[in-house]
């Protein structure tokens, strides 16, 4: 990862950095690791919000504990455990039917930037599992978006649905993942080899054989 910091550092680009968990001593060396914008998966609760962004400030209004390393250039960033509580953005994952029926409480905890909705986990939690684009699904997520925007924090979302993403968008989704690594290599690769398949049935004459 911090190689990946390092290079984007040269662009305008933010990245975000999903940690696998929302623990507090992961959370305090992703930032000091100098990651401005932090993901954290499967948030259910205010509880589990509230803990979450304490882990991402320095006292008094969080428990970070003081270092910087990386974030602070080593030091030579003046006054910067003053300004690093604002600098940091808080995305959290609600990706349950728990985490929609919490989702107000959830929006209303200071420190919360944005919502990412989790689609596919989404869908499975209400009863779908692999159908994000079941009715009940497409409804909830829809309802979240609102909300989201209507508390003035950032919704998001990720679907490879190029029709979705804007709607969503129309929706007021601000953060949209519209495609994943995997699946366009998937698709790049799968299409590259089903010309070449192509070819290979096509015989081919050399002089008086024929290879096919």
């Amino acid at each position: 990862m911090l190689a990946h910091l390092q290079t984007i550092a040269a662009y305008d680009s933010q990245p975000v950095c999903r940690v696998p968990v929302g623990d507090t001593a992961l959370i305090k060396q992703y930032l000091d690791l100098g990651v401005p914008n932090l993901l954290v998966p499967m948030v259910d609760t205010p509880e589990q919000a509230r803990a979450l962004a304490q882990a991402c400030r320095y006292p008094p209004r969080g428990i970070r504990g003081m270092a910087g390393a990386r974030a602070s250039r080593w030091g030579r960033i003046p006054g910067y455990a003053q300004q690093a509580n604002a600098q940091i953005c808080l995305l959290v994952q609600a990706e349950t039917r728990l985490a929609m029926s919490n989702l107000d409480a959830i929006l209303a905890v200071e420190g919360i930037d944005g919502v990412f909705i989790g689609s596919a986990d989404l869908s499975a939690s209400l009863g779908h599992a692999g159908d994000a684009g079941h009715a009940e699904v497409q409804s909830v997520i829809e309802y979240a978006i609102v909300r989201i925007r209507k508390a003035g924090k950032a919704p998001g979302i990720l679907t490879v649905d190029l029709a979705l993403s804007r709607h969503y968008l129309e929706l007021g989704a601000l953060f949209v993942a519209v495609g994943l690594d995997t699946q366009l290599l998937v698709r790049g690769t799968t299409e590259l080899l089903s010309q070449f398949r192509t070819l290979a049935t096509v015989p081919l004459e050399h002089g008086d054989k024929t290879y096919g």
